[in-house]
């Protein structure tokens, strides 16, 4: 599963100038590099639980959550889980993207927790952090250890990803559908190719993503597509999410949620910067819009909601027939060390 011949020294993984916050763990088993990831450092690690509670306060349509990985490659600049890196020290931005923590023994570990009799078999969402099918996990596999243990234990699951290598594991999840509720969400904001490479840039393109939808589809699974986030005065005319919209009616979503960009803390000051190099006259009208904090202004949501709501039943997308909701950890203003918090960070 592990990449032999690429291991970074362990007096280099210690260097606590160079790796802020790793040098104190004591489950770390070591960090990678290697050529296929130009860039970017992988740390494995022992976790120490799988399942993370949601608090009660958040009020979220699910009570449990796994993230096999903390961080992701695929680099999208507006990330609202940037922050959760602060909490070992990295920085919300480069180091989100480029040190990647790995809990390699996640599955092991699930399976040992949904095994416990205080286990209720409530529904688990994944990717509602960071994306458990990130690059890595084409090497790493974690995802298949993941989902045998759940839909062996009888507990449903959703997962919300942008990465095309969950097609890998179609036929795993039709298997497991058989035994529990399993509900696929796949995020498209845009379709633009310029806008997605300077704003997505480790991501598939918005066509592959499509072909995703299509597949999860024809496997004979849900697929909810998170239209989102619609960033303003950039993405969000009516033509724009209309062009959306149809193109994932093609592709056969079940159906589709729209909502506006959050800039919570460590997301906000990466996108602004992103904002001042593509759309510097946008920097103010931006300031305007999120004076509040890290949601756009009633007015708009509401704007963007009524103009959204008649363009999804235009194309058929405003149904909710999936058996299990595609959790959506960015449409309430819940705060982030409530929504993405790990009581046991490994």
């Amino acid at each position: 599963m592990r990449w032999a011949g690429q291991e970074i020294s362990k007096d280099a993984v210690r260097d606590s100038a160079a790796l802020p916050g790793l040098d104190r763990l004591n489950n770390l088993v070591r960090s990678v590099r290697t050529p296929e990831f130009a860039g970017i450092t992988f740390h494995e690690v022992l976790a120490k639980s799988a399942l993370n509670r949601v608090p009660a306060a958040a009020a979220l349509p699910f009570n449990w959550t796994i993230n096999p990985y903390r961080g992701c490659s695929h680099g999208c600049v507006y990330c609202f889980a940037r922050n959760t890196h602060t909490y070992l020290d990295l920085d919300a931005g480069q180091d989100f993207d480029r040190q990647i923590i790995v809990k390699i023994n996640i599955g092991d570990v699930l399976a040992r927790e949904l095994r416990r009799p205080t286990w209720t078999h409530e529904p688990v969402a994944l990717g509602t952090n960071t994306d458990p099918y990130q690059r890595a996990e084409g090497r790493y596999r974690l995802m298949p250890g993941i989902i045998a243990a759940l839909a062996g234990s009888g507990t449903p699951f959703s997962i919300l990803t942008k990465g095309t290598t969950a097609r890998r594991d179609l036929p795993l999840l039709d298997l497991a559908s058989r035994a529990v509720s399993v509900s696929m969400g796949v995020s498209i904001a845009l379709i633009d190719e310029d806008i997605h490479a300077a704003l997505e840039p480790g991501t598939p393109t918005p066509r592959a993503r499509l072909e995703l939808v299509r597949a999860i589809v024809e496997a004979g699974l849900p697929c909810q597509v998170m239209v989102a986030p619609i960033l303003p005065m950039i993405t969000d005319s009516d033509e724009q999410i209309d062009a959306l919209l149809g193109q994932i009616a093609a592709a056969g979503a079940t159906g589709a949620t729209v909502f506006a960009l959050h800039l919570r803390p460590g997301a906000r000051e990466w996108f602004l910067r992103y904002l001042g190099t593509h759309h510097p006259k946008l920097l103010r009208p931006y300031a305007e819009l999120y004076r509040k904090g890290s949601y756009v202004t009633h007015s708009y949501a509401a704007d963007l909601a009524r103009r959204s709501s008649v363009l999804l039943r235009r194309h058929g997308l405003d149904r909710r027939d999936s058996p299990l909701r595609i959790p959506d950890t960015r449409t309430a203003p819940i705060p982030p060390h409530l929504a993405l918090s790990e009581p046991s960070l490994f």
